[in-house]
Order: C-alpha cells, then structure tokens, then sequence
C-alpha cells in the first residue's frame, strides 16, 4: 500500500512534462503547413502575374490581387527575360510578433517569348 501512495501523483507529473512538447510538437506542424500554403499562393500569383504580363497588364498588380492582405507586404514581382515573372514573398510566422526570415518564390512564364 505505502508504494501506490508514493506513485499517486506520477501520471500527474508526467502529464504536465509533456503537455508542452505536445504543443510545440503541434506549433511547428502547424508552421510547416502554413509555409506550404504560403508557397502554393506564391506560385498561385506567379501565374496570375504571368498571365497578365502576356496580355500588357501589371504583373505586380496582378500578383497582389491574387494573395491575401496579410502576404502583399513582402511581395516582390519581378519580369525575367522570355516572358518569365518571379514572385516572391515573406513566409508569415505563427507568432506575429516576430518578423519572417524566410521567404519562399515561383517563376511562372505561359511559353511564349516576347
């Protein structure tokens, strides 16, 4: 009896020692997710960029009007030679608070030299 007294609190105590690497566990998940998103949007406005630099329009406006709010601040639209249009932008963190290093980019071009 005097050993299931001494373990009473142990599942207690482990739980409260994982709990935290449970929820970084998920924080980095959810960062990784975001930074796909956040890459398939880019190649989303290179394209739409793209197709609007083929038919004389701004590629930089073109680009911007396909991402979200949050992600036209770091945006950076730039004509390559043949038609080609680089977008990139800045990765948003989870914690808004901090600004992203990390930035993620996508050349789109419809073929045909100009």
């Amino acid at each position: 009896m005097s050993r299931a007294r001494s373990e009473s609190g142990q599942a207690s105590v482990e739980l409260v020692a994982v709990v935290p690497l449970v929820l970084l566990a998920a924080a980095i998940a959810w960062q990784l997710v975001l930074t796909g998103h956040t890459l398939w949007l880019c190649a989303h406005a290179a394209r739409a960029a793209a197709r609007a630099d083929a038919v004389g329009l701004s590629p930089r406006r073109a680009a911007r009007s396909a991402l979200p709010d949050a992600l036209e601040r770091g945006l950076s639209v730039e004509r390559r030679a043949q038609g080609r249009v680089r977008v990139e932008i800045r990765v948003p963190l989870l914690l808004r608070a901090w600004r992203s290093p990390v930035r993620v980019a996508a050349v789109a071009s419809l073929g045909g030299a100009r």
